[in-house]
């Protein structure tokens, strides 16, 4: 039998020494310790045909689910397309989110058999939501295959894997989100200098390190990747969060012998991004495949124990939150008009990103400035007055100290008075609450993230609390109030529930004296009268913590309305 051609897709020429058969020819070698050790040291490193044959029995290996499509499924689905030039036209899907197929030594035209192979795999895994790293994995694997078929059969038996408790790729945009949280976790663990660094340059932390994986696959210099390869398709997953923090060293080191800017300023998290992603592509400049490989492994104590049960909590959260698809609302995008909208607290970008929180029903409405303290004054009364006749509405607070929070508000303000003088809670479980600085967070109504809680049945009447009890413990007069039908679904609307309101359904209460915003053991917004002073903490009704200094001074308050975009 002929020996396969292992090159039938890559440019020689780029390739260079890595495209020679020197060193060994041969891997006798069962042990999966001796194995690992041999990926390690790079000992299929400098014969292209060897690491091919090695990759194909490694990869072969991998416990995969029953019905795993093989190279034959991929040559009958595909019938005469084989034989045909690929065109690198043929559109990626959705779920690789934009990400293209890194040429790396690719041949002009095997970008193109890549497309055609990822639009198989798409077909063949219905299951996929949300894979990035795809386009980069087939493209690698192509270096390595003597065919199209070949490539689909490996890139299919890493998605089928099964065995338990190792992970080859994210799937799904919950895996890939709480991924990126993990990877921030364990950079604030193992790389705290580094991360002391993004933090203090870069706005918003998550959003770099969301791209932690393409750094690793995707940006790298193939033959940076290439070793890593090696030992990714022994060792899994937890190689690709050792080589990313080890990155992130090696760039905290280049940012210290770097010029130092005028000013430790935030800058764009956009440029903090390009920033790494520069530095990355040009490592090969500084720092050898070996040396990169040395750093990842001198990283003590990460196991891929702490991974994964980092990775489940990070998903737990998540879930708790409601996000686990990646939501795609440009329309939201849309209905802020940069050159008009005018806030004193918040940017365009930062009200497009409260935009994308709001119910659906509400998204091409435009921000309509309601009452600001900077030219209505601080009085509460002028705030009702500016406020009534207004739903819902969007309170948006700085303090003294430049923290930024606020609140979602579903209920016309005027409802506060059909408890008469007591202060009384109103409102539905489409309010919410959120901060934007020092960081981005939002706590929905908790029966939201924990629909049990709406199946809770009072055995006892509504107790009225002796309002001198103070912030903490405020009347409640609930009561059902006329609405149209179908206004809201039983789920977002309170008043269909037989909750506790004590504990979850305490949403927005005001009087003459304050306004609050959440109840139940404390409150997540309360202010006073002159619109001064103001206090933050733990409440029931969303499970959130402290929005910001639990004691604070308001700097500016603003309200706004939702202007329907259509009628103006």
């Amino acid at each position: 039998m002929a020996e396969e051609d292992y090159a039938a897709f890559v440019d020689l020429n780029q390739m260079g020494d890595l495209a020679k058969s020197s060193g060994p020819t041969k891997v006798d070698c069962k042990d999966l310790r001796e194995f690992k050790q041999m990926a390690r040291q790079g000992y299929w490193a400098k014969n292209h045909t060897l690491r091919a044959q090695v990759y194909q029995q490694l990869i072969k290996s991998i416990p995969c689910r029953t019905v795993t499509p093989d190279a034959e499924v991929y040559r009958d689905l595909m019938g005469s397309e084989v034989t045909k030039k690929p065109s690198s036209n043929i559109p990626l899907p959705d779920f690789v989110d934009g990400s293209p197929v890194p040429r790396y030594c690719l041949k002009a035209d095997a970008v193109g058999s890549a497309h055609r192979i990822i639009g198989c795999l798409a077909g063949q895994f219905p299951d996929i939501s949300h894979c990035p790293s795809l386009p980069a994995i087939t493209s690698l694997l192509l270096h390595f295959s003597a065919d199209e078929a070949q490539c689909f059969e490996h890139v299919s038996r890493i998605l089928a894997c099964n065995e338990p408790g190792k992970r080859l790729l994210d799937q799904t945009f919950l895996a890939y989100e709480s991924g990126c949280m993990t990877f921030g976790d364990l950079a604030n663990k193992y790389c705290a200098p580094a991360h002391k660094l993004i933090v203090a340059t870069a706005r918003d932390v998550l959003e770099v390190y969301a791209d932690w994986q393409r750094w690793v696959l995707g940006d790298l210099p193939f033959s940076h990747i290439v070793r890593i390869l090696d030992v990714y398709l022994v060792e899994g997953y937890k190689i690709l969060y050792r080589v990313g923090i080890a990155l992130l060293k090696f760039y905290r080191k280049h940012k210290a012998g770097a010029a130092r800017a005028p000013a430790d300023q935030q800058q764009d998290s956009g440029k903090v991004r390009s920033d790494i992603q520069a530095f990355v592509k040009g490592i090969a400049s500084v720092v050898t495949p070996d040396k990169l490989l040395e750093k990842a492994f001198t990283i003590r104590l990460l196991s891929r124990k702490e991974i994964t049960l980092l990775q489940l909590t990070n998903e737990k959260s998540l879930q708790q939150k409601g996000i686990t698809v990646k939501q795609k609302r440009r329309n939201v995008q849309l209905a802020l008009n940069p050159d008009t909208f005018s806030s004193e607290i918040v940017s365009a970008k930062e009200m497009r990103d409260i935009w994308s929180w709001i119910p659906e029903r509400f998204a091409l409405s435009q921000p309509q400035l309601l009452f600001t303290t900077s030219t209505h004054g601080c009085s509460l009364n002028r705030f009702y007055e500016h406020c009534e006749g207004h739903e819902p509405t969007l309170l948006l607070i700085r303090t003294t100290d430049g923290d930024v929070c606020g609140a979602f508000l579903s209920t016309d303000w005027e409802e506060r008075k059909r408890g008469g003088n007591k202060l009384s809670f109103f409102g539905t479980g489409e309010c919410f609450v959120f901060r934007l600085k020092p960081e981005m967070e939002r706590y929905e109504w908790v029966v939201i993230r924990h629909p049990e809680l709406a199946s809770a049945v009072k055995d006892r009447g509504q107790e009225d609390t002796d309002p001198s009890e103070g912030q903490n413990s405020v009347t409640n007069s609930l009561q059902p109030t006329e609405k149209a039908a179908g206004e809201l679904s039983p789920f977002l609307s309170a008043r269909h529930f037989n909750l506790n309101s004590r504990n979850t359904s305490m949403f927005m209460a005001g009087n003459f004296d304050s306004i609050i915003v959440g109840g139940g053991e404390g409150n997540a917004l309360y202010i006073d009268s002159e619109l001064n002073h103001g206090r933050t903490g733990c409440c029931a009704t969303f499970d959130n913590p402290p929005l910001c200094a639990e004691s604070f001074q308001v700097a500016l308050l603003e309200s706004w309305g939702f202007q329907d975009a259509m009628a103006t």
